[in-house]
């Protein structure tokens, strides 16, 4: 059999993206290109890997077993390429990497302008989505690594890069908005909004205190939250980073000192066996976080 890395980047962008049309657009060829290399990485393995309908596309269950073999390959053959840069005295490569809307808004930039700047040849691929999604992305190899608040998935590495503390949102018509700093007993007969990421940790802290408040509501999206606390809907606890553009209406109190506050970091499956640009952006952004926080 004679596979070829090309048909494997090609049967992996379909996978990732879902369409053979967006694959073809990403990768720069043909949609029918595209679709003869699918078929003839099928002929070579003698099975077939995606099943087509009106739906899309979707992996066959040997396609499923091969897309594991498959992205070891082509992390190899990337980490292979990248090392051979390094030989040869050039900073090349690709950092695949997962991310969550508030690191994006908040960390992100500066990140990437400090390593943009240093690496200028070096291409970033970034992925948002929620912890769960991130998670299965780390797991999966789709990314090399993504930014992570724990806990996070097993047989996860987790570098932990900076703790944010909690705070607690209510409206302003709030009789606590008076308050100078809130305690966790104040939540007793209080609605409260929790973010997913962040829900198990908070709740944990609740129940060690022995308190068991309604949570009405949880859900990802920070801005949605503010939005539902400034409606007079329930207060919320949120982590620092998520609280970048705090709407009109809205109080923000810091909680109780003591342990109440979430790891961020970064999780990946071998934080020892990363690609050489993916430490580069590791290292860059650690550098870039002491520098401003």
């Amino acid at each position: 059999m004679s596979l070829s890395i090309g048909k494997y980047e090609i049967f992996h962008k379909v996978v990732e993206l879902g369409s053979l049309t967006k694959a073809s657009a990403a990768l720069n060829l043909s949609q029918s290109g595209v679709s003869h290399a699918i078929s003839s990485l099928e002929k070579e393995m003698g099975f077939s890997l995606l099943s087509r309908n009106k739906a899309g596309i979707k992996l066959t269950v040997n396609g499923e077993r091969m897309l594991l073999y498959i992205r070891d390959i082509l992390y190899l053959n990337e980490k292979m390429r990248q090392e051979a840069g390094e030989i040869n005295g050039l900073e090349i490569g690709t950092v695949r990497l997962g991310t969550f809307s508030s690191v994006s808004a908040v960390w992100l930039p500066g990140i990437l302008k400090k390593f943009v700047e240093q690496y200028p040849h070096i291409k970033v691929e970034i992925m948002e989505g929620k912890q769960e999604e991130l998670s299965q992305w780390v797991l999966q190899g789709a990314v090399d690594f993504s930014f992570l608040v724990l806990p996070c998935a097993e047989n996860i590495e987790f570098l932990h890069l900076k703790r944010e503390s909690f705070y607690a949102v209510v409206p302003n018509t709030h009789f606590l908005s008076k308050e100078g700093f809130i305690h966790f007993e104040a939540f007793k007969q209080e609605r409260l909004i929790l973010q997913n990421s962040t829900r198990e940790k908070i709740v944990k802290l609740f129940k060690g205190k022995k308190l068991y408040p309604d949570v009405a509501y949880h859900l990802e999206d920070e801005q949605a939250i503010l939005s539902m606390v400034k409606n007079e809907m329930g207060v919320a606890i949120l982590p620092e980073i998520t609280l970048h553009s705090i709407p009109e209406g809205v109080k923000i109190l810091p909680m109780e000192a003591g342990e109440e506050s979430a790891s961020l970091g970064i999780g990946s499956l071998t934080l020892k066996h990363l690609p050489p640009a993916a430490e580069k952006f590791i290292a860059a952004a650690t550098l870039w976080l002491n520098e401003h926080y």
